[in-house]
């Protein structure tokens, strides 16, 4: 039946049975698909149903449907048109793991990150309002993401002028890792009320039992539903936001969710309709292990197995390090933002439990809750992806650097990031953290310069950001330096002073192959690994800068306001002439493929920093 599915519109007219057999159809598309080519699998196996009856009941893309994170649209895209190209998932040219506005007209609204689907609505449905039109629009919400403070601002907007919308809370108790917070255990509450679960099947049952008699009738039985939900569950925090409140409903049964949707498409109110799925549905592996499934890389389906040898990342190294240093420093604690395996600080919360602090989809209140602990005397770090820090800019600003508290920011997944694209490049920290004041920042290029400098962050008086790729190489005993780090020295890992290349992060690594390429081209090429970006080490540049008949930065973060801006800003001010290259990512956006393809695109590969210093020096390879 798949197949032939080439726009939603042709839902509309199959049955029941029809729509089940289409569902076990898209789940083992979704399993053979993300096996191959990694993705997020546990978010869609639980959202087939739902999204099937979604396309029976509105007409996309004259309604509006988004999807908030987005990760959770891979049945959207199979079911608009997409289904041929799907296998193409998050590789370069292919389909993009999120809604893209460009990807295809059915994508109402991109969204990569949590929380914004509701104000994105919102405004759908205002523009709607005043150019007259009559359409629908539904935000598609995950649980999780209700902890973002940016909803709550949402839903109180809509209540308040109570704009016609939908709401879809997609409750799987799930964000990446299990929800936490308040809001979790309230939608536990709602969902596993017993009571009310029972008497629901009681009186629908009695209902179903009655002929039809009437307007007059059915009016006063629906509000007898009401009644007697309302006592059984409390639903008031939505409703008290100006929110109908409806649910909780089986996310999973097609019928159900055909009707419910139904109602609330007619309704003239904004509405929230509570949807209970179950994440990785369909596959056991992935119902049993749905924080491993979340987001998975290539898998074997009859094991569950990840391809390929497993990778250390740089998150467990940091957390290992962590640990060794908390067991010594009683004021040391760790927070996340729903990301403690993703950040590797899983590990710092079984050790510690009582200093672990996992507040959920809240970046911004993460960053405030650290400044408040360290300015009660704490030692708070703060694990984070840099796509999601970027969040909590003025946080970061006000709260953090103005009384320069030492609260450190352990910056994952900064620079490029591969086939999560353009939403999660971690390619802007340098240029949002550098410029503020008190802030030091810090690019290990592998492992063990990593551990050094969360050794060196127990010892920093102000606030400390550490930037690093998921992995990096090690690039072994040759290059290691023993003792303790000082905050803004640098390293000379080759000597030469034709060329000097700047390096920082994981760029150190490119930067030591190019010299290589580049001594075969009877080039003698310097290597610095620039480790610290703020402060950086003035003395070694300048003096460098004398020398060199050409200094190269290479970074593989935005070339606007990031490493090379600063090399170039110091040279100015000490009135120091030398030819700089700038080697960086360009101003686009970096769109999703893997990690070597976009080093190609952005001209970061070790064969193509040779070949623009060989162009700049004049020569031709």
């Amino acid at each position: 039946m798949l197949e032939n599915i080439h726009e939603p519109g042709q839902i509309k007219d199959m049955s029941i049975k029809e729509m089940e057999t289409l569902a076990g159809e898209i789940r083992r598309l979704l399993i053979d698909t993300v096996s191959k080519r990694g993705g997020h699998l546990a978010p869609n196996l639980g959202m087939v149903e739902l999204t099937l009856a979604m396309h029976k009941v509105f007409n996309s893309p004259e309604d509006k449907l988004i999807f908030d994170v987005g990760h959770q649209a891979y049945v959207h895209k199979i079911l608009t048109g997409r289904y041929e190209r799907f296998e193409t998932l998050r590789s370069a040219g292919g389909l993009s793991g999120f809604p893209r506005r460009k990807e295809s007209e059915h994508d109402a609204f991109s969204t990569g990150h949590a929380g914004t689907a509701i104000s994105a609505a919102l405004g759908m449905a205002r523009a709607r309002d005043l150019m007259g039109r009559q359409y629908s629009v539904v935000a598609v919400v995950g649980d999780g993401a209700l902890n973002c403070g940016m909803c709550y601002e949402a839903l109180n907007d809509a209540g308040h002028t109570h704009t016609p919308m939908i709401v879809i809370l997609n409750d799987n108790a799930m964000s990446i890792s299990t929800n936490v917070g308040a809001m979790a255990k309230h939608l536990t509450r709602l969902r596993q009320s017993p009571a009310y679960r029972d008497t629901k099947r009681t009186v629908r049952g009695a209902l179903e039992r009655i002929p039809v008699v009437g307007v007059r009738m059915a009016r006063g039985l629906e509000r007898l539903k009401k009644a007697l939900k309302s006592m059984l569950v409390s639903d008031q925090f939505f409703e008290a936001l100006g929110f109908e409140y409806q649910g909780p409903v089986d996310g999973h049964d097609l019928k159900q969710l055909i009707e419910v949707l139904t109602r609330a498409k007619a309704c003239q109110e904004p509405v929230l309709l509570h949807v209970v799925t179950q994440k990785g549905r369909g596959y056991a592996y992935a119902e049993n292990h749905p924080d491993v499934f979340h987001g998975v890389a290539p898998f074997y389906v009859d094991s569950g197995q990840v391809m390929g040898k497993k990778i250390k990342t740089n998150g467990s190294v940091m957390a290992r390090k962590l640990v060794e240093l908390a067991k010594q420093d009683s004021r040391i604690v760790a927070i996340t933002a729903a990301m403690p395996g993703g950040t590797g600080l899983d590990k710092f919360e079984k050790i510690f439990p009582e200093r672990f602090f996992d507040v959920g989809i809240t970046e911004e209140h993460a960053v405030t809750l650290a400044a408040g602990m360290a300015a009660s005397g704490m030692r708070p770090y703060f694990g984070v992806y840099a796509s999601f820090l970027q969040r909590s800019y003025d946080q970061i600003l006000h709260d953090v650097c103005l009384d320069k508290l030492p609260v450190c920011l352990m910056v994952d997944r900064a620079g490029l990031v591969g086939e999560d694209g353009a939403t999660h490049q971690g390619v802007y920290a340098l240029s949002y953290l550098r410029h503020a004041p008190n802030m030091t920042v810090a690019l290990p290029r592998d492992g063990n310069e990593l551990k050094r400098m969360v050794e060196l962050s127990r010892k920093m008086e102000g606030p400390l950001a550490v930037c690093y790729g998921k992995a990096m190489e090690d690039l072994g005993e040759g290059m290691r330096q023993t003792g303790d780090l000082e905050v803004g020295s640098w390293q000379r890992l080759i000597e030469g002073d034709e060329v000097v290349i700047l390096a920082v992060g994981r760029m150190v690594k490119y930067a030591l192959r190019a010299s290589i390429i580049l001594a075969g081209n009877g080039i003698c090429c310097g290597v610095i690994d620039a480790r610290f970006v703020k402060p950086m080490d003035r003395e070694m540049l300048l003096q460098t800068a004398k020398h060199a008949r050409l200094l190269v930065t290479l970074e593989d973060f935005c070339l606007q306001g990031g490493f090379g801006s600063m090399v170039l800003e110091v040279l100015a001010a000490a009135n120091v002439r030398c030819p700089v290259l700038n080697l960086g990512v360009p101003d686009r956006f970096v769109e999703h493929g893997s990690l070597e393809w976009q080093l190609k695109q952005c001209g970061l590969t070790p064969e193509q920093v040779a070949q623009a210093i060989l162009d700049k020096r004049g020569r031709a390879q």
